[in-house]
C-alpha cells in the first residue's frame, strides 16, 4: 500500500531523508548524483539531504565514486557501519538467540544458547533473554555501535500492535505481554528504547523480502516455515498480510485430515501433526523426546533426519514424503485463494527441502491447474533472527530523524 502523503514541510523533510537512505542502502555506495537520478529530486535538494544525514552519522563518505553521468566523479555515499543498529532475538521451543546488524545489513554479533522452553514459566525465559540482549549491547557499545531497538520473535500469535503473545502452544504461554519482562533498563538499552514483539514467520518472511536474494524479488508469495512447528507467513504487493487481529499465516493449524490426531492448538487433523518436526520423527519410528534428549539444540533433529535421508534410510523418506504430501494438501487452499508468484520453504523445512520436495510438487500439480513454482530459502532456519534485526534497521531507514545520537 502506497505511504500517505506528507501534508507539512517537516514530514516531507522527513520523508525525503528517508528516501536517500533508503535509495542508498538499496543501490550504495552512491553519490549525491546518483541517488537524486533515483529519487527525482533536484542534486541541490540532495545534498542538502545528504549533509543532515552526514551530520548526524547515518550516511558517511567513502571518497570518489562514479555516478553514471559524464563528468568528474562524486563522492560515494554509503550507510554508516557505525551508530545505530538492530537488535534481533529469537525465542524457540529448544534455544535462544540474540544479534546485532548494523545500517549496512552485516550481523556484528552472534550468540544463541541451548534452552529447554517447552511448557515452560516465562518468567525465567525472558530474564535470560534479556540478559542476553544486554551483552550484545554491551558488545555493539564497544564496536561503535547504538542500539536503535529490539525486536524479537516468537513462535505463537501476536496480537497486532502489541508486543502480547496471545498464544504459543509449543512455548505453553497465553496472554502473556512480554513488554514488563523486556525493559530498556533490563536489556541495558537506553530509556525510551523501543520493543517489538512478532510471530517468528512473520519476520522470516520478512527476511525473505528484504535479503532472500530472489532474482527479480517476489512481490508476491507465501513462506512456509518449521521449528517445532509450522508456520507460514503471506506478502502481498511487497507487505506482509497480517489480518485484522494480526493472525494470518497460521498454516499449521490448517486440517488436513479432520478426523486426525488432535493438536495443541485445540484442532483436530492439523497440519502440524503431520509435517511438523515431531510428527517427522515419529513416522520414522524416533521418539521425539529421546531424540532431544540425544540430539539437543536448534536445528539438531532436523540435522539427524537429513543425515538418515542422505543415507537412504527407508523410514525417513517415507516420513518425509508423506509430510511433503500433508504440505500439499494444505497449500492447496491457500494458493487457490491468493494465487501467490511462489511458494517458499524457509526455516528446517529448507534444510529437508530435498525429500519434501517431490511428493509437495506433485501434490499441488494434483490439485491445481498451474501451481506456482516452490523455491527453498537460502536463509534456513536464520529468517526469523535476521527479520527481526533488520525490521529495527529499516525502522532508522524509515524515519532517521527519530533516530538521531
Amino acid at each position: 500500500m502506497a505511504a500517505p502523503l506528507p501534508t507539512t514541510q517537516q514530514e516531507m523533510r522527513r520523508r525525503n531523508l528517508a528516501r536517500v537512505l533508503h535509495a542508498v542502502a538499496d543501490g550504495g555506495p552512491l553519490s549525491r548524483a546518483a541517488v537524486a537520478a533515483r529519487i527525482g529530486l533536484t542534486r541541490t535538494a540532495v545534498s542538502t539531504l545528504v549533509d543532515e544525514l552526514l551530520g548526524i552519522g547515518l550516511l558517511v563518505e567513502l571518497g570518489p565514486g562514479r555516478s553514471g553521468a559524464v563528468g568528474r566523479p562524486g563522492t560515494a555515499l554509503a550507510l554508516s557501519n557505525r551508530g545505530p543498529c538492530g537488535i534481533g532475538a529469537e525465542i524457540g521451543v529448544d534455544h535462544l538467540a540474540v544479534c546485532a546488524v548494523d545500517l549496512r545489513g552485516k550481523v556484528r554479533t552472534r550468540t544463541a544458547v541451548d534452552a529447554a522452553n517447552r511448557d515452560s514459566d516465562p518468567a525465567p525465559v525472558l530474564r535470560q533473554l534479556a540478559g542476553l540482549v544486554a551483552e550484545t549491547a554491551d558488545e555493539v557499545r564497544g564496536l561503535g555501535l547504538r542500539p536503535a531497538g529490539l525486536a524479537v520473535a516468537v513462535p505463537g500469535l501476536v496480537a497486532r500492535g502489541t508486543t502480547t503473545v496471545v498464544r504459543a502452544p509449543n512455548l505453553g504461554w497465553t496472554d502473556l505481554d512480554l513488554a514488563p519482562h523486556l525493559t530498556p533498563d533490563a536489556l541495558g538499552l537506553a530509556p525510551g528504547t523501543g520493543c517489538a514483539v512478532d510471530n517468528e514467520a512473520n519476520l522470516g518472511a520478512l527476511a525473505e523480502l528484504w535479503l532472500g536474494g530472489h532474482t527479480p524479488p517476489p512481490e508476491d508469495f507465501v513462506h512456509v516455515s518449521a521449528e517445532i512447528g509450522i508456520g507460514a507467513a503471506i506478502v502481498v504487493g511487497g507487505e506482509l498480510l497480517r489480518g485484522t487481529r494480526g493472525f494470518a499465516g497460521e498454516l499449521g493449524h490448517v486440517p488436513v485430515r479432520p478426523e486426525g490426531r488432535p493438536c495443541a492448538c485445540g484442532g483436530i487433523g492439523c497440519l502440524e501433526q503431520y509435517a511438523g518436526e515431531e510428527a517427522v520423527l515419529r513416522a520414522a519410528g524416533l521418539d521425539p523426546r529421546a531424540t532431544a534428549a540425544h540430539h539437543p539444540g536448534p536445528g539438531a533433529r532436523v540435522g539427524l533426519l537429513a543425515a538418515r535421508a542422505e543415507r537412504g534410510d527407508r523410514a525417513v523418506l517415507t516420513a518425509l514424503g508423506e509430510a511433503g504430501t500433508a504440505l500439499g494438501t494444505a497449500l492447496t487452499g491457500t494458493v487457490n485463494l491468493l494465487d501467490p508468484q511462489t511458494v517458499v520453504l524457509g526455516g528446517a523445512l529448507a534444510r529437508l527441502a530435498p525429500w519434501l520436495l517431490p511428493s509437495l510438487e506433485r501434490e499441488l500439480d494434483r490439485r491445481i491447474a498451474g501451481p506456482p513454482p516452490v523455491a527453498v530459502s537460502r536463509l534456513g532456519a536464520d529468517g526469523p533472527l535476521l527479520g527481526a534485526a533488520h525490521s529495527v534497521v529499516r525502522s532508522v531507514l524509515d524515519d532517521p530523524l527519530a533516530h538521531r545520537a
